[in-house]
């Protein structure tokens, strides 16, 4: 024990309630008067016809549970596919210049497996309408856009497969 730590009675705290404990699995229900009762969502709610990752991989990114098998470019409402199908060292300024016609607020470039940086000039139909962009790998991107379309923000993520 350190000299600072002062002892506690570990029965001074009530016990915590799960779903495991409660009577079929229902936490409004309480065993123990005066339990608390924790409950933590580890999953993000998809908002009515919005397009969420669920999953990617080597050879794929799930939107909505549905595989798909070449790169492409997610926005809440809609898919642009294929996109970037020659992969990330085929890209050319005409893909970024779909992305700037979308006009979204920020642009995700998910650069597969690894994270790797396009020549400065392919970025310049983005630079020049004033899209922010970001340049990350598939899993940072995927993950990075479920939180800003769930925050309501005018993401569009540009994910790319390793080719």
């Amino acid at each position: 024990m350190l000299p600072d730590c002062i002892p506690c009675d570990k029965t001074s705290f009530p016990p915590l309630q799960t779903a495991d404990s409660a009577p079929d699995g229902d936490l409004r229900r309480e065993r123990t008067p005066g339990a608390r009762r924790i409950v933590m969502k580890l999953f993000l709610d998809n908002p009515a016809g919005r397009n969420l990752v669920t999953g990617y991989g080597a050879d794929y990114i799930a939107i909505n549970h549905h595989h798909h098998r070449s790169g492409l470019i997610v926005l809440p409402d809609r898919l642009i596919e294929p996109w970037g199908e020659l992969g990330f060292d085929r890209l050319g300024e005409a893909d970024f210049t779909v992305l700037s016609a979308l006009a979204p607020e920020i642009v995700l470039l998910g650069t597969g497996a690894r994270q790797r940086f396009p020549a400065p000039a392919l970025l310049r139909p983005l630079i020049d309408a004033n899209i922010g962009h970001e340049v990350m790998g598939l899993a940072a991107a995927c993950q990075t856009y479920n939180i800003l379309m769930a925050e309501g923000r005018r993401v569009t993520a540009a994910l790319l497969l390793d080719v």
